[in-house]
């Protein structure tokens, strides 16, 4: 337990939608509210303080972290960088069964971070993409538990009007069978557990957190919008009008 209690070494709010692309907004010339994801895991790693000056020399606002890497998070102290923290899958089950847990984890990895060294933490991920299909039910009876162990927790320690919970999801809890987003809905076996998932959110000021992957979509169709794929500014937009 204690690997789960302590930092490994490894957005828009009010229940709207905060679409998270891998890789939103990377390269030169970012606005002012593009992100990007900074995971730990790598054969070769740059230094934590060089990875954040680059993040602002590029006009990073926004930063989620997989995991509750100490470095890293020290490094984003006080750099006018908001964090996104995330909480690995594996985390899930010890986190759903105990409050107790749950309030050792925000102490430890946001409390701290906050109060110590300036993080300004917003968000927190609990799990990953926990539903995707290739998961099959694996996370589905403690990815809720956990979220409103965590909120409850954030709450407890005087920080739920800062920082939020969230799932982040995969664009696959959705699916419609005309092919026009508006005319679908989240897929069958996890209807019910993600009404409750959203309206939790809504109702504690959270967003809903999805993950898209535009350039996956060139590679399978190459008529794809290249502008879009990659967040040009040049992408024309598309509406059905529904």
């Amino acid at each position: 337990m204690s690997s789960l209690l302590s930092s490994s070494s490894a957005w828009s709010r009010g229940g709207g939608s905060a679409v998270d692309g891998a890789g939103a907004g990377a390269g030169a010339g970012a606005g002012a509210g593009d992100g990007d994801k900074l995971g730990t895991r790598a054969t070769h790693p740059l230094p934590p303080d060089i990875t954040v000056r680059l993040l602002q020399d590029n006009g990073f606002a926004k930063v989620k972290l997989f995991e509750a890497d100490d470095l890293a998070l020290r490094a984003l102290g006080r750099s006018g960088i908001q964090v996104m923290l995330g909480i690995p899958n594996e985390y899930l089950v010890p986190l759903a069964s105990s409050v107790r847990v749950a309030e050792q984890w925000v102490m430890q990895n946001v409390s701290y971070y906050i109060s110590k060294f300036g993080v300004d933490i917003r968000y927190v991920a609990v799990g990953n993409e926990p539903f995707l299909k290739t998961y099959k039910s694996l996370y589905q009876q403690t990815t809720f538990p956990a979220l409103q162990n965590i909120q409850a927790a954030l709450i407890k320690a005087g920080l739920g009007r800062q920082v939020h919970a969230t799932v982040p999801l995969n664009a696959d809890v959705y699916e419609t069978s005309t092919g026009v987003p508006s005319g679908g809905d989240f897929r069958a076996d996890i209807r019910d557990l993600m009404i409750s998932i959203v309206g939790f959110l809504q109702n504690n000021g959270a967003p809903v957190a999805i993950n898209i992957y535009p350039f996956l979509s060139l590679y399978a169709d190459p008529h794809f919008p290249i502008n879009y794929a990659f967040f040009g500014g040049g992408a024309a937009r598309w509406s059905t009008g529904v």
